[in-house]
C-alpha cells in the first residue's frame, strides 16, 4: 500500500497491530484460549473479543460526524458498537471476527477521510482531542492487549508469536 497520507500511515499501523493480535491468538491452542492467570482476569479469547468490540467502537466513533466518546456511558457505547457481533471463544471464528471487523473499521475510517480525522472529538476524559490522536490511542490499546496475549503464551509454555517472528522461527 502506498502511504500517501497520515491516515494511510495510521491505517497501516492499525493493520500491523491487528495482525500481531491475530498472530498471538493463532499461536495459542483452543485450550490455551480459556486460560486465565487470575480468576478476575480475562481469558485470551475474552481479550480477543474485547479487542473486536473496542476496535468497532474506535472506528465507529471516529468515523461519525458527531463522534463523541462521552455521548453514552462506556458500557452502553461499547454495546452499541458491538451490536450483532458473535461472541465466540473458538479460535477459527475469533480469528475471522478479528480480521473482518478490522477490515470494516479500516474502510469506515478511510471513507471518513484524513480531513475528518484532523477534526476534534470528545475523548473519554471529556476533553477534546483530534480523531487522529484518538486512533493512536486505539492502536496503543490493542498493543497493550497484544502484550497480554504474549504473556499468556509464556504462562502456558509457548513462545509468543512476535518472538518467533523476530527469531525467524515463526
Amino acid at each position: 500500500m502506498a502511504l500517501t497520507s497520515l491516515l494511510d500511515e495510521l491505517l497501516e499501523a492499525w493493520a500491523y497491530t491487528r495482525q500481531g493480535v491475530i498472530g498471538e491468538i493463532e499461536n495459542l491452542s483452543e485450550a490455551d484460549l480459556t486460560f486465565k492467570p487470575h480468576k478476575e482476569s480475562r481469558s485470551a479469547a475474552e481479550i480477543g473479543l474485547h479487542i473486536v468490540e473496542s476496535g468497532q467502537m474506535m472506528a465507529g466513533e471516529l468515523s461519525r460526524p458527531d463522534g463523541n466518546f462521552r455521548r453514552k456511558p462506556y458500557p452502553q457505547l461499547l454495546k452499541e458498537h458491538a451490536r450483532g457481533l458473535p461472541t465466540t471463544a473458538k479460535k477459527a471464528p475469533l480469528i475471522k471476527l478479528l480480521t473482518q471487523t478490522h477490515a470494516d473499521g479500516a474502510r469506515r475510517l478511510s471513507a471518513a477521510g484524513e480531513l475528518s480525522m484532523l477534526q476534534l472529538i470528545i475523548r473519554f476524559d471529556g476533553e477534546r482531542g483530534t480523531r487522529m490522536a484518538w486512533m493512536n490511542h486505539g492502536i496503543s490499546h490493542e498493543e497493550y492487549h497484544r502484550g497480554q496475549l504474549a504473556l499468556y503464551a509464556r504462562l502456558v509454555g509457548r513462545v509468543p508469536a512476535l518472538t518467533q517472528l523476530i527469531l525467524g522461527s515463526g
